[in-house]
């Protein structure tokens, strides 16, 4: 039988990851664990995903709040669920495609997402920064942290790739803020909106 409705599509699309799920997989995480793997079909999602302690709760706590999100793609930007977001009462930003943006990364020749994340850093709410292409990104926002330049309510950290992602990845996770991270080379901007949009659907639906 061929399924057409969308709900149905994606309901039976749940089902079928938790059948297949060969791990076991916290509670708390799991909704977040199967969205990545519902818009990936890759299973090996549901090992390589790292939760620091609490950070799905807190993340939830911050979306309730007001927060905005920041992404270091338009892909990624694009692919969270604006619907929900409004909900919410959340921005989304990306400045890498900004004007000033480029003329700093130009400037000071680092890339467009070292200078975005700064920009990043000077807005007014709680920030919740999901990165799924640039691992500079997450090496500014590191040192950004340990400036006291921003303090995040969760850096999601999915970039990736072959070069800097790995040692990206493990700066953010030694950053003491809440983080959601693929260890390892495997992201991508589709995951990491994934991982926003399931984190608001605990909220919104």
């Amino acid at each position: 039988m061929i399924i057409t409705d969308p709900n149905e599509i994606e309901k039976k699309s749940m089902e079928i990851i938790e059948s297949e799920l060969k791990v076991s997989v916290p509670d708390e995480v799991k909704t977040v664990v199967k969205r990545v793997i519902h818009c990936t079909a890759d299973f090996d999602y549901a090992v390589n995903l790292a939760f620091s302690e609490g950070a799905v709760p807190k993340a939830l706590e911050a979306l309730r709040n007001g927060c905005d999100i920041v992404t270091d793609t338009q892909m990624a930007k694009s692919g969270i669920n604006k619907v929900a977001a409004a909900k919410l009462g959340i921005n989304i930003h990306c400045f890498m495609s900004d004007p000033d943006v480029a003329e700093i990364a130009k400037e000071r020749g680092c890339t467009r997402a070292v200078a975005s994340m700064e920009k990043a850093a000077k807005l007014e709410r709680p920030l919740i920064f999901a990165i799924g292409n640039a691992p500079t990104a997450l090496l500014k926002l590191r040192d950004l942290i340990s400036e006291g330049a921003v303090r995040p309510e969760l850096v999601i950290g999915v970039p990736v790739g072959f070069v800097n992602i790995i040692e990206s990845k493990e700066a953010i996770m030694a950053a003491d803020v809440p983080y959601i991270v693929a260890r390892g080379r495997k992201g991508g901007s589709n995951v990491a909106a994934a991982i926003v949009n399931a984190l608001m659907y605990q909220i919104t639906r």
